[in-house]
């Protein structure tokens, strides 16, 4: 019984599915762009690989050893008419030819951006990869519809002995790719790397099957083959459908969300930086471009800020290999408040004092998933009211103050738009009570989503 046990376990430790051994997770936490979601895809290829030299050596030895391995079956479907080998040939086919992106790439990005380009080429990496997985998929029709083909009218297999032969060789190609990338992936300590080695040990046992249908062949059950066949098809449509929305999902300019949330932990962490209001990225083919803004202290010098932006530049390039560029806007605490106490300013709830003379408590930033701003109390034409500015929010949004005094909710305060040509501001109808300094609780939900951000709202000393 134990020796059954190991033997399984050896199993998934070969296949991949128990990691415990090798260091293949040194931690939890995710750098260098990987998204911890590695699918099985053809025509992309993960940035983690493509930023560093000996990944990219590993994925041109193995495109080396792919595509000899499937100029040997497609000599061997010529001959025999095997079906279960011709789609496992397009299988193997497609798992080499993801190199194809990344050669063109490194052709074109040496023509640099231009005037007409100008973030350079890099999309046309991802239209390669568009153009293999349409050729995939035109591929994989053919198979199916050939194993139908020879399901409804079962045909004779020629040189089975071959058929076999070209199975196994399928299986040992797979296997030495495995062990190649695994091996090169613990190297330069790429997940991404690991997991398409135990993807290709996967890939192996596929090309097992088509000796499988040789041999069932071989004992008197012609349909073995197309059955092989349909299966491995169905296999190949799973992976087209993987790497369409890879692919086409970084064309809309879509990004794993961990991407974004490393970008953000990387900027949080450099001094000078108090809050990261808004952050953005985009894949130009393997490389990343992305686009922060940042708040400094309101008494920060041109220079300071100078320095706050290049050392959140330092630190992004130092966390992410894959990233290109990073471009920083800096904002100033004090853009969420006007001292000029003038008509625009009190309009857009803008003005630091209250209109009966005293200074207004100071304004308060927040910052959470669904929005990001300050909270006032500003004098409007009605009397005062609390107001939420959004520096940035997500659409369809509403929230509402909860004031709390003796560690009670005793008051709460509903924050509508205050103007629908603004849909920045959120305003009460009524006014806070007095006093204006009490611990609160900002509510905001947008379409199933929920959050609170706590807050602290203080009065000046000369506050009477």
């Amino acid at each position: 019984m134990k020796t059954s046990s190991s033997a399984f376990k050896t199993a998934l430790i070969w296949l991949g599915f128990d990691q415990s051994e090798g260091g293949d997770r040194a931690h939890g936490h995710t750098h260098d762009g990987e998204t911890g979601d590695h699918g099985h895809t053809h025509g992309v290829i993960d940035p983690t690989i493509a930023t560093t030299e000996r990944g990219i050596w590993a994925i041109k030895w193995s495109f080396v050893i792919l595509a000899t391995t499937a100029l040997f079956q497609i000599v061997v479907v010529l001959l025999s008419g095997s079906v279960a080998l011709l789609a496992d040939t397009i299988h193997n086919v497609g798992d080499a030819a993801t190199a194809i992106p990344l050669w063109i790439a490194f052709r074109l990005v040496r023509r640099g951006a231009s005037s007409r380009f100008t973030y350079g080429l890099g999309r046309v990496e991802d239209l390669a990869g568009v153009a293999i997985v349409i050729i995939i998929l035109f591929s994989a029709i053919i198979a199916g519809y050939e194993a139908i083909n020879h399901l409804l009218h079962p045909q004779p297999i020629q040189q089975l002995m071959w058929v076999a032969a070209a199975g196994l060789a399928g299986f040992v190609g797979n296997e030495v790719v495995a062990i190649f990338r695994i091996r090169v992936g613990r190297e330069i300590n790429s997940a991404a790397l690991i997991a398409d080695g135990y993807h290709a040990r996967t890939d192996g046992l596929t090309s097992l099957a088509v000796v499988v249908g040789a041999v069932g062949v071989w004992f008197g059950f012609p349909l073995a083959d197309p059955i092989i066949g349909l299966l491995i098809t169905l296999v190949i449509f799973g992976i087209v459908w993987q790497s369409a929305k890879a692919i086409f999902t970084r064309m809309l300019d879509g990004i794993e969300p961990q991407v974004i949330d490393e970008i953000r932990h990387a900027a949080e962490h450099v001094p000078g930086v108090r809050i990261v209001l808004d952050t953005r990225a985009r894949w130009l083919g393997h490389r990343l471009v992305a686009e922060l803004d940042i708040m400094v202290a309101g008494d920060t010098t041109v220079s300071q800020a100078d320095a706050v932006a290049a050392a959140v530049e330092h630190e992004l390039m130092g966390h992410i290999p894959a990233l290109k560029s990073a471009h920083i806007r800096i904002r100033s605490f004090d853009t969420c408040t006007n001292t000029s106490g003038d008509a625009d300013g009190d309009r857009m709830g803008l003005s630091s004092t209250h209109q009966h003379g005293h200074a207004a408590p100071t304004p308060v930033t927040v910052c959470g998933k669904l929005a990001e701003g300050c909270i006032e109390i500003v004098d409007t034409s009605a009397g005062e009211r609390m107001r939420f500015t959004a520096t940035h929010k997500l659409p369809n949004l509403h929230a509402e103050v909860v004031i709390f005094r003796d560690n009670h909710p005793v008051h709460t305060e509903v924050l509508s738009l205050s103007d629908v040509s603004n849909a920045t501001q959120f305003q009460s109808r009524a006014a806070p009570a007095e006093p204006h300094e009490f611990i609160a609780e900002l509510r905001l939900r947008n379409e199933g989503d929920s959050e609170v951000l706590p807050f602290i709202m203080h009065e000046p000393h000369d506050h009477h």
